[in-house]
């Protein structure tokens, strides 16, 4: 797959160090994986939640943090659209929250 937004990875990891290998291999394993629907990626990462046919999000460092992406399985392409903490994730609509570029 081909992880969008991999600058906004990095400055999610400035600002959450202790996330930082965890969001870096979750990174590897996506750009690795060639999920052509729901069911693969659910395969792989079985705590990820699917909310819809494109939305997914990710438990990261041991369920932390949270990750959103949107997937076009048929383009192969993984866009990130936010990172946080759980207590972060928690205030927020994790299906209608759109793309913010990190500072």
């Amino acid at each position: 797959m081909r992880v969008i937004a991999v600058k906004t990875l990095k400055d999610y990891v400035a600002d959450h160090h202790q996330a930082e290998q965890a969001l870096l291999s979750w990174y590897e394993e996506a750009s690795a994986a060639a999920w052509n629907n729901p069911n693969e990626l659910k395969a792989q990462y079985r705590n990820a939640s699917v909310l819809t046919n494109k939305r997914v999000v990710f438990n990261i460092h041991g369920n932390s943090y949270r990750l959103i992406v949107d997937i076009e399985y048929r383009l192969k392409i993984v866009f990130v659209v936010w990172f946080g903490t759980h207590k972060q994730y928690d205030q927020l609509d994790a299906k209608t929250v759109t793309y913010v570029k990190a500072n």
